[in-house]
């Protein structure tokens, strides 16, 4: 019956294709309604009107108090020999220890015993894990909210003027930064802070930096701190404001320890307006490229960062619309 049913059509022509373009013009919007749905497809919408059509992932955020706070006083008049100052700002009574030429695979072996096997809430837990492999050892005490220098130095007997060519077992200087009172570290989720600071020697004269900080909790777990790029009209830090052959200096070398990160360049704008609409203030940091350039308004509309095209797998806002209310009623 079939056959002799296209038979016949197949006689009378225009009827004949005339009803094959129409089963192709079905097949054609069930594909496109099952791919879709009702709405109209992404293609054909006005992005400035519509939001994207698949929402970037919220970071859940928990906020936690970080006690410590560690700043390099005079970067550019540092070195192994000639020491360092370190300015802390904690929010509690805490202990400066300072470990000079400390062993780098046994520092990382460290913070993982901190996962692992003990808590490292103490100067002594360090050293314990550290096995003692570094060179020199300094402490200092810090009253609470107390903002004076501490300057830290190999004493002139140990004779150290360089840690050695680059890739180096052991790092310059490591700070450690512990809560002195027991009671502090039941209040805080934060009990310790780890910096791995560089250190220009004779063979290494990077730029003295900070190279790695930790931050490590209670719990068991540490994270490292991120740098964060967005474009302010605050105070730059100190290596962006050197020059351009300094800057490229000191990146080649990052890159010859294997310190370096694949770090998109800053956009240079003289506002902390949103890169996009340049009305809305930063709030959203973009990940994993950690460029802040978004305020709430636009966000939505993007799944690629504006800034190095990089696709968002996750973003935060740095603070809540409650805070921001907050905010701008204090300043009214």
């Amino acid at each position: 019956m079939a056959a002799v049913f296209l038979v016949t059509l197949y006689e009378y022509s225009p009827l004949f294709y005339i009803t094959v373009v129409f089963v192709c013009f079905l097949v054609t919007s069930g594909l496109v309604l099952g791919w879709f749905g009702l709405g109209v497809p992404v293609i054909l919408r006005n992005s400035e009107e519509t939001e994207s059509s698949t929402r970037v992932l919220k970071k859940r955020m928990r906020q936690v108090k970080n006690p410590f706070g560690l700043e390099i006083s005079h970067p550019a008049t540092a070195s192994v020999t000639k020491g360092i100052a370190l300015t802390p700002d904690c929010l509690e009574d805490c202990v400066l220890t300072c470990y000079w030429g400390c062993n780098v695979q046994k520092l990382h072996e460290a913070l993982q015993k901190h996962v692992y096997c003990f808590r490292i809430n103490t100067p002594q837990t360090l050293e314990d894990a550290l096995y003692d492999e570094y060179l020199y050892r300094q402490q200092h005490f810090i009253k609470k909210n107390d903002k004076e220098e501490k300057y830290c130095q190999l004493p002139e007997d140990a004779q150290v003027v360089d840690f050695g060519p680059v890739p180096r077992t052991r790092y310059p200087l490591v700070a450690l930064l512990t809560l002195a009172d027991e009671e502090d570290r039941e209040i805080y989720d934060i009990i310790s802070m780890v910096a791995v600071i560089h250190i220009p020697d004779e063979s290494y004269r990077l730029s003295c930096r900070i190279l790695y900080q930790y931050l490590l909790l209670a719990q068991g777990q540490y994270h490292d701190l991120k740098q964060l790029f967005m474009s302010a009209n605050s105070t730059a830090p100190s290596s962006c404001t050197a020059s351009p052959d300094e800057r490229s200096t000191d990146r080649s070398l990052l890159e010859k320890a294997g310190l370096a990160e694949d770090e998109p360049e800053l956009h240079e704008e003289n506002s902390k307006d949103c890169v996009v609409c340049q009305n809305g203030t930063v709030n959203w940091v973009l990940l994993p490229c950690r460029h802040t350039c978004l305020c709430d308004g636009c966000i939505k509309y993007f799944q690629q960062c504006p800034m190095c095209r990089q696709f968002v797998q996750e973003s935060f806002p740095l603070c809540s619309k409650k805070e921001q209310d907050e905010d701008e009623s204090t300043q009214i």
